[in-house]
């Protein structure tokens, strides 16, 4: 995939096939249109911006100060939105698209905010203290008519029992008020939850020298922060003495009860009584006005709130895209890139110039093109249908820049391949009906906004369950299996060759019951020919072998669609190989794979077929040897072996061992060499492409050198020449001073002061001799290499040859295992069957067993047990099992073979999608 060259016209390949080709652009923008350029890109939603600003942090940028003016605007929304839906008002909400305010228009939003949230705060505040009140006078009011009962009990009943003598004596008689002060008393509420670890704590404090009284409020009373109902208990505590009330107030504070002031006479209690009822009323009205004038600020708001938070989010996203715009040095200008499709590039200028225009600008807004070595993200354009095929696809891996795109051949082949698995009409039509509801139903479902995760995943892929299900009907009439039972529409070609004179003149009563085989030669009608269409009906009374046929049937059928999917892979392979001018993949990989795969794979596929075309049950003549019958007929498993092996066997149909002969005339001889071409063709996917280039890659360097010959001949002759000079000049030189002749010898680079290099010009055929003065040399080996001679760095064999040999190793190993994937189709289609006979025998096959009305109503209650099973356990369970299976097939099987899946999506800068996942995070919350 990475050895690609350059692409074609994209217009020879429509979009479908392949993702749009993408272009990287440069736009230059007038800071005073900017703002109106992005929103009108932002509309469009075709443009995905790259940050030119990475190195500058979020805090650091230009318009940093109005995503926070944003962000404040979102925040007093939300606040609206919360205080709106504590209401229980209803929020206007008609779906509509607003248009992005101008920047002007901001500080009017901003100003609107502020009014509406200070009003509505301080409604709040007002609406708490009023409630505030409004409890504590309705405690108060509670604890004025429960004390006065109190007090009304302590007249009624014997106060002996009730107090210490001489403190009840002294309470209650006129004639004694010294005594009457001495016993004190103070009245309080508290939430009910705490009274019982309130009353042990007052007793075990006070030792036991208090009483308590205390009876339950009957009215709820509401929290006025939280708005929760709270449960209260009034109480009332007789003490004596200044310390004990210390305590009691002391304990009453830690347990947050709440104490009031309680008159000490009966006459004082009902005045205060009817003081507090008053005020009670009064509260009550101003509260309820308070009420319906917060209501009535917030329907007006609620009208509004979904508009405003939608053009909010649009501003705050234009000035988040404007962060990673580059300014020039004039400070006037604005510099993007972005990334975009090239058969959109007219909408996108056209929508620059309408943002120029509206902003006022009169300097139009450029954009150009740039050239790049980048990859380009991978956009592929969809509709409702083609979203959940292509979601599909991209769940593997998203798709390289350009290659072809599996999407268009996944909408056939996958439901296919599902309803290969999962054939039954009944089951079928279950699953037609259920994404055919969905498709209808589209517009009043997503209306209702359901947050339901699996409802919402099969209501995404409703295209998707309507072809598996229309698919599942088609191939339940190849099977001819609707809950397990056949229909004869076309008349059976078997006819039953035991009549009823057979049955009585020969056989006795105890054979009758055992089963009777229908012999082909006699039962079936040739001339008639086979059923016209799928599987005879009468296979589904054939008990002792039917299991037999349909797996022999299956399991082969299972292979020839596996194998042609394969190839169909490899083949649109050659396609991705010829758009992208890799004749080196077209030479070395794909012709060899195609042979290895064709030689074995595609060579048992046409055995499968020519015995299904040729061997019959009658006698007679094929490919000119005799042909006895179906014990004949030959093994394909074992003669793949044999072929595998080369093991010598008889030709013809002859011997014990007739099946596995040789069965058509040369085909040791093209066997032989169908074996030696798939062999070849392992070494040659392994080493012909990283030996070509490495061969490539040896060239590339030689002309880069090429101009260096010269220089690398008198260097390689200086180096030459050294070596006699450091074998004799020293020898020579020591024994010449021996003789007494000193004879000077100037040191190397001390000639004038100078010294000489060469300097060879690598990117031209330049070379010059330079001249420069003596320099101390240099420390730590600092001095500077040669280069590569190319600008593409050197081969990495090492990483070549692994990634040829995984590459070959998967083909080889995974055209056998992927072929023996395929026996899925076979082992699924099987159980679903057997599942499917299985319920109906176990279950609605009993309600025949009655007559009558008893009959009618197990045969009524039976259907819905068996309807409900099927939905459960074959439509739903073994419908999943199924989808998995054939997901599986293509991500690994199919895709394998030519899918690199390597790119990174396109997200554009796109209003839509910004407010769809706002408004997904805000339903997921």
């Amino acid at each position: 995939m990475d050895q690609y060259g350059t692409a074609p016209s994209p217009a020879e390949h429509p979009g479908i096939f392949r993702s749009e080709e993408m272009c990287l652009a440069q736009l230059y923008i007038q800071s005073e249109a900017a703002y109106g350029c992005v929103a009108e890109l932002g509309e469009l939603g075709l443009v995905q911006f790259r940050d030119l600003n990475p190195d500058i942090s979020a805090f650091q940028r230009k318009y940093v100060k109005e995503v926070r003016r944003c962000d404040e605007m979102e925040r007093k929304l939300r606040f609206l939105e919360r205080e709106i839906k504590k209401d229980q008002v209803p929020m206007l909400d008609t779906g509509e698209n607003p248009d992005v305010p101008q920047p002007r228009e901001m500080i009017d939003l901003e100003a609107t905010f502020e009014k509406l949230e200070n009003e509505l705060r301080e409604v709040n505040q007002n609406e708490e203290t009023l409630k505030k009140n409004f409890n504590e006078l309705t405690e108060l009011k509670h604890i004025l008519r429960k004390t006065q009962t109190f007090f009304e009990e302590h007249e009624e009943l014997q106060v002996e029992a009730l107090l210490p003598l001489e403190v009840t004596r002294d309470l209650h008689a006129p004639d004694t008020p010294a005594l009457i002060m001495q016993l004190r008393f103070v009245a309080g509420v508290i939430q009910r939850e705490r009274l019982p670890a309130f009353e042990r704590l007052l007793w075990r404090v006070c030792r036991g020298n208090v009483f308590l009284r205390q009876s339950d409020i009957d009215d709820v009373i509401q929290d006025a922060v939280t708005g929760e109902s709270v449960n209260k208990t009034v109480f009332i505590i007789f003490f004596q003495g200044d310390q004990l009330k210390t305590k009691v107030k002391k304990i009453c504070e830690g347990f947050r009860a709440t104490l009031y002031p309680c008159p000490d006479t009966p006459q004082e209690r009902r005045e205060m009584s009817i003081g507090v009822m008053t005020r009670i009323e009064d509260l009550k009205t101003v509260l309820g006005q308070t009420q319906d004038h917060r209501h009535r600020v917030l329907v007006a708001a609620s009208k509004n709130v979904r508009m405003w938070l939608t053009k909010v989010r649009k501003i705050k996203s234009i000035y988040h895209t404007l962060n990673l715009f580059n300014i020039d040095v004039t400070q006037k200008c604005l510099i993007a890139e972005c990334w975009c499709p090239v058969n959109e590039l007219e909408r996108i200028k056209m929508s620059l110039k309408r943002g120029t225009e509206d902003s006022g600008s009169q300097v139009p807004s450029i954009l150009h093109r740039m050239e790049t070595s980048e990859n380009p993200p991978t956009y592929h354009k969809t509709n409702k249908f083609t979203r959940g095929f292509q979601e599909i696809v991209d769940a593997y891996g998203m798709a390289t820049y350009r290659e072809i795109n599996p999407a268009p051949y996944t909408m056939i082949t996958f439901p296919f391949l599902f309803a290969v698995m999962f054939g039954d009409m009944g089951h079928g039509t279950v699953m037609l009906l259920a994404g055919l509801f969905f498709i209808l139903k589209e517009k009043q479902l997503e209306a209702a906004r359901i947050r339901d995760e699996i409802f919402n995943t099969f209501f995404n892929g409703r295209y998707v369950i309507f072809l598996m299900g229309a698919f599942s009907i088609y191939t339940g009439f190849i099977y001819n299996d609707i809950f397990s039972k056949s229909i004869n529409l076309f008349g059976s070609s078997w006819r039953n060759t035991y009549g009823a004179d057979f049955f009585q003149e020969h056989l006795t009563y105890e054979e009758q019951e055992k089963p009777f085989m229908l012999v082909p030669e006699k039962g079936f009608d040739s001339p008639g020919g086979p059923y016209p269409f799928g599987l005879d009906p009468v296979w589904n009374l054939a008990e002792s072998n039917k299991l037999s046929f349909l797996n022999s049937m299956k399991m082969k059928a299972s292979v020839i669609l596996g194998i042609t999917q394969m190839a169909f892979g490899l083949m649109l392979s050659l396609y991705n190989h010829r758009y992208f001018k890799s004749d080196l993949d077209i030479k070395w990989m794909f012709i060899p794979q195609a042979l290895f795969l064709g030689c074995i794979f595609v060579y048992l596929c046409l055995q499968i077929i020519a015995k299904w075309l040729f061997f019959t049950a009658e006698a007679n003549t094929v490919f000119g040897y005799d042909y006895p019958g179906s014990n004949c007929a030959p093994s394909l498993l074992i003669g793949l072996i044999n072929m595998f092996m080369q093991k010598s066997r008889d030709k013809g149909f002859e011997g014990p061992t007739c099946y596995l002969n040789f069965w058509y005339p040369g085909q040791s001889f093209f066997e032989f060499i169908f074996l030696a071409v798939a062999i070849c063709c392992v070494p040659v996917m392994l080493f012909a492409k990283p030996y070509l280039m490495w061969k490539e890659d040896q060239l590339r360097r030689g002309r880069g050198h090429a101009h260096l010959a010269p220089v690398e001949l008198i260097l390689l002759v200086v180096a030459l020449v050294q070596v006699p000079l450091m074998l004799f000049a020293k020898p020579y030189l020591l024994w010449r001073r021996q003789k007494g002749y000193q004879p000077q010898i100037d040191q190397p680079g001390t000639s004038g002061g100078f010294q000489q290099s060469v300097r060879a010009d690598m990117n031209g055929e330049d070379v010059e001799v330079v001249q420069h003065a003596d320099e101390p040399p240099k420390e730590n080996g600092a001095s500077h290499g040669g280069g590569h001679g190319h600008g593409d760095g050197p081969l990495d064999m090492g990483d070549v040859m692994v990634y040829q040999a995984i590459h070959t190793i998967e083909f080889v190993l995974g055209c056998v295992s992927h072929t023996a994937s395929y026996l899925r189709l076979w082992a699924l289609s099987l159980a679903h069957a057997q599942l499917s006979d299985v319920l109906w025998t176990m279950v609605f096959r009993h309600a025949f067993g009655f007559d009558g009305y008893l009959g009618a109503f197990i045969t009524y209650a039976l259907f819905f047990v068996f309807f409900f099973l099927s939905v459960g356990i074959l439509v739903l369970m073994e419908g999943l099992s199924a989808f998995l299976h054939a997901l599986r097939l293509h991500w690994v099987e199919f895709q394998s073979k030519f899918y690199g899946g390597h790119g990174y999506p396109f997200a554009p800068f796109s209003f839509e999608k910004i407010l769809q996942e706002e408004r997904e995070a805000e339903e997921q919350a």
